[in-house]
């Protein structure tokens, strides 16, 4: 432990942390296993008691091997600057695929034929994908989201259905996305891979904000337009989230209201749970601004028309 702790990585930190345990019963195991070998019992069961020890250390060192794997996969997540989609289903993958091998070991070890084996799990096979259809269907749609990568853990997402949220893991079978009421949503792969996704950190976190602003026909367009990105330049240094680059610029759409001049502010927010801080600081300082200059800002009116009959 004291020359795992003067080396500048944390992997043989990791590596000991989770062989320290594990290790204890392999040196255990291996005492056992010599002095049995060397004792005097008769030779039938000592055999037999090898085997259950070989057994034993087999599948120990196949759940510590795959538990170290997945430890370091999800090392390595934790500091690359890659994303990785599933995180959660990659360490699934990792597990099973160790821990098959260890069984296989473990049947060649007691004299079990894998084709016979095989053939059997095959017919079982069947039976048994047609009773978890719905696991299974869900399993795939993982692999399916791990090789497409249409999110990954910490993207904020929206689906067709309406929730929408952080994606906070993506499991084997179910994908978990936490709301911003800070609710978790638990939604099926299957489910998931059928549905129309917006990811809003694809292609990138940062996104435009449009902000529709209305004044009176008395007001000069070229005098609003100035307003406007002065406020929201000068709030881009005061306001997190809020982009001074790109620059903010104005657009004179959709143009002529029914009661107004119509414009649109068009601005960089870095990510999309920024725009609501930042539209509620921009609007603020618009209508104060708005205020300070005298530009009105209109409210419906309607002028009726009233007409006298003939005769009344």
């Amino acid at each position: 432990d004291s020359w795992a702790r003067k080396t500048s990585t944390e992997l043989d930190n990791l590596v000991l942390s989770t062989l320290r345990h594990p290790s204890i019963y392999w040196v255990l195991a291996i005492a056992f296993y010599i002095a049995l070998a060397t004792s005097g019992f008769p030779e039938k069961y000592v055999n037999y008691g090898l085997k259950i020890i070989y057994i034993l250390i087999i599948f120990s060192v196949s759940y510590a091997t795959a538990s170290l794997l997945s430890r370091i996969v999800q090392y390595y997540i934790d500091r690359s600057s890659a994303s990785v989609p599933a995180p959660g289903l990659s360490r699934a993958i990792i597990n099973i695929l160790v821990l098959s091998i260890g069984m296989l070991v473990i049947f060649n070890t007691l004299g079990i034929s894998i084709t016979p084996l095989i053939t059997a799990l095959g017919v079982g096979g069947l039976a048994v994908a047609l009773a978890l259809q719905d696991t299974l269907s869900n399993l795939f749609a993982g692999l399916h989201i791990l090789l497409e990568r249409p999110l990954k853990v910490g993207d904020y997402v929206k689906l067709d259905s309406g929730e929408e949220g952080y994606v906070v893991d993506i499991g084997w079978r179910t994908t978990r996305i936490r709301k911003l009421q800070n609710n978790i949503v638990v939604i099926p792969n299957s489910k998931l891979a059928q549905s129309v996704i917006t990811n809003f950190n694809m292609p990138e976190k940062r996104m435009s904000l449009l902000i529709p602003i209305g004044v009176s026909y008395n007001e000069d367009p070229d005098k609003i337009e100035q307003i406007l990105i002065e406020e929201t330049l000068k709030a881009a240094r005061e306001v997190p989230g809020l982009l001074a680059e790109p620059k903010p610029f104005v657009r004179f759409i959709p143009g002529f209201g029914d009661f107004s001049l119509d414009f649109t502010l068009i601005c960089q927010v870095e990510e999309f749970v920024d725009q609501y801080l930042v539209q509620h600081e921009l609007r603020k300082r618009i209508f104060k601004r708005f205020k300070e200059e005298g530009v009105e800002i209109p409210f419906p009116v309607r002028t009726i028309y009233l007409r006298k009959e003939q005769g009344d």
